[in-house]
């Protein structure tokens, strides 16, 4: 495997020159390519099934997405528009450790190892900065025109946040038909206990990107 193949924040090659190509504001190229990343993207959906996977009110869903959207806006932009520095490989390191936290979450295990329930609205927000930062350190890499950079940023987050209700429409239907039968409950450990050696699995891979590279 290249070091290449371990980025879970892949660009395809024709969305990456064209992005180096173009030149100026071009809000809809970009709310597309916002869109088809998040879409696409394997690490914000696993996260995402299971921030809502005991999720039952659309209150609660609105909530903890739109935590999760802030954080991931927020350091894409400032992370691109400022130029900050920092490690591909590391940062979706700890993306893939985001989806291991989370399933542990749902599997009660901080409540019988540390006697209490950590914030998960707080831990929803902080690993959205990361997913956002994870992102902004693969198109720092791309050779991006100044004119029109932050309108076509802001864009591309317009683009992130249709997609992502896009992959939450599709998520929410699939988990309300399971969780019509019974199987739901029985197996949501199982689900959990999957949802955890997926994040472990993107861990290995950053890790290794990160020794080899």
């Amino acid at each position: 495997m290249s070091a290449s193949m371990a980025f879970a924040h892949g660009v395809t090659i024709g969305d990456q020159g064209y992005i180096q190509e173009i030149s100026g504001a071009n809000i809809i190229p970009f709310i597309y390519l916002g869109a088809k990343h998040m879409v696409t993207g394997y690490d914000h959906l696993l996260f995402l099934v299971g921030v809502i996977f005991f999720l039952y009110r659309a209150s609660d869903i609105g909530i903890y997405v739109s935590l999760f959207a802030i954080g991931h806006s927020t350091t894409l932009l400032v992370g691109v528009f400022f130029n900050i520095p920092a490690n591909a490989y590391l940062i979706d390191a700890i993306i893939g450790l985001s989806v291991v936290y989370k399933a542990l979450d749902n599997m009660g295990a901080y409540q019988r190892w540390l006697g209490f329930q950590p914030n998960t609205k707080a831990a929803t927000l902080i690993f959205g900065l990361f997913h956002g930062f994870g992102l902004a350190t693969k198109i720092q890499t791309f050779e991006l025109s100044e004119d029109g950079l932050l309108t076509n940023l802001i864009a591309f987050n317009v683009g992130v946040e249709i997609g992502q209700l896009l992959a939450l429409f599709g998520i929410l239907i699939l988990i309300s038909i399971w969780r019509k039968h019974p199987s739901f409950l029985q197996h949501a450990y199982s689900a959990n206990t999957l949802l955890m050696t997926a994040g472990f699995t993107l861990i290995g891979l950053q890790l290794t990107g990160f020794f080899v590279a």
